[in-house]
């Protein structure tokens, strides 16, 4: 075999070893950066007037609340904008949970109610017991199992 093919493969070899290399590190470094905790959104002082004024005799969330697993007593208050769940480091809430997905579950306002969405994951997200496979509405108090971790809206 000609010297300069087996230069070649031997080169060739090295870029896709050191490709895996520098591939395995971003998961590590991504892991690393998950575990670091919590990123909380500012929360905004403007309010529309829908927003100021609930409907009589109903309860509207004010925060989300982790009730169990490792960011347990977390609060995260509610300004409208959805929420991005998993351990992403641009997620609002960073789970640090071997069972959460990169990007796991979303949560955002539709008109009045707060609706939960699954956004692919692995291990599935759960309201209350039954498993989330399309846009379901989230009462007040109901758990959201996502992993290890149990996050409910509270008012």
């Amino acid at each position: 075999m000609p010297e300069l093919v087996v230069q070649l493969t031997r080169v060739g070899f090295l870029v896709l070893l050191w490709l895996f290399v520098l591939a395995a590190l971003r998961v590590v470094r991504s892991d690393l950066y998950a575990a670091s905790g919590l990123r909380v959104a500012i929360p905004s002082f403007r309010r529309n007037k829908k927003e100021a004024r609930p409907r009589s005799g109903r309860k509207t969330p004010r925060q989300l609340v982790v009730t169990h697993g490792a960011l347990a007593g977390t609060r995260i208050a509610l300004d409208g904008r959805p929420i991005l769940i998993g351990r992403a480091d641009d997620s609002t809430l960073v789970l640090d949970d071997d069972y959460a997905s990169t990007r796991h579950a979303r949560l955002s306002l539709r008109g009045d109610d707060w609706y939960v969405e699954d956004l692919g994951s692995t291990n599935g997200t759960y309201l209350d017991r039954a498993k989330v496979t399309a846009p379901l509405r989230v009462p007040l108090g109901v758990p959201i199992r996502i992993g290890k971790t149990v996050i409910e809206l509270r008012p």
